[in-house]
């Protein structure tokens, strides 16, 4: 296995733990600077997997492979929909430990549903965009097309993840959600 795919496993562990320790530190321990400050770092993790990403890149002279496309996907996934992830979790957490309310349930039908899934594929495409300009900084600062076309590789893949995203997504539930609204109507009318 890759150095990068190392990163990309240690950035998703570190990711869960420090923010488990920061909700253990908030809920558990009542030490709200502490809690504040390890959430507060999630987003150096980000930061470490872009440096050894960088470093492999320009300082090893490596060759792009499939992983530092990955490494670039995750890092739009964590900054479109970590803070998200984290309020679920600390919404769960204080309701758990901290005498909070239940959290929020998402929505299974109906326009609020629909809202909810257009809202998530609004996220998927901020995690793309962000997936694509870090490739595509990436590709500009390497220099060299033959080191870097695995990378520009990862374009149309974004593109299509974000398309089936929208299909069985927002449009699939908007179209299940007109004809569910239909159905006593129509039954009305019979």
């Amino acid at each position: 296995m890759s150095i990068i795919v190392w990163g990309i496993i240690a950035c998703e562990v570190g990711f869960w733990v420090v923010m488990l320790l920061g909700l253990a530190a908030r809920y558990l321990l009542r030490l709200q600077r502490l809690s504040t400050a390890l959430l507060l770092s999630v987003p150096v993790i980000d930061v470490l997997l872009l440096t050894l990403i960088a470093w492999d890149l320009l300082a090893n002279r490596a060759v792009a492979d499939f992983a530092h496309g990955l490494g670039a996907v995750y890092l739009g996934f964590t900054v479109a929909f970590g803070h998200q992830l984290i309020s679920t979790v600390d919404a769960h957490f204080a309701h758990r430990f901290g005498g909070g309310p239940a959290p929020t349930k998402r929505p299974k039908t109906g326009p609020a549903h629909v809202r909810y899934e257009w809202q998530q594929w609004l996220r998927a495409l901020l995690a793309g965009a962000i997936a694509s300009l870090v490739l595509g900084a990436i590709i500009l600062l390497v220099g060299d097309p033959a080191r870097t076309a695995e990378l520009a590789n990862w374009y149309p893949r974004i593109g299509l993840v974000l398309v089936i995203w929208l299909i069985t997504g927002p449009l699939w539930d908007l179209v299940a959600d007109v004809f569910r609204s239909r159905e006593p109507s129509e039954q009305l009318s019979s």
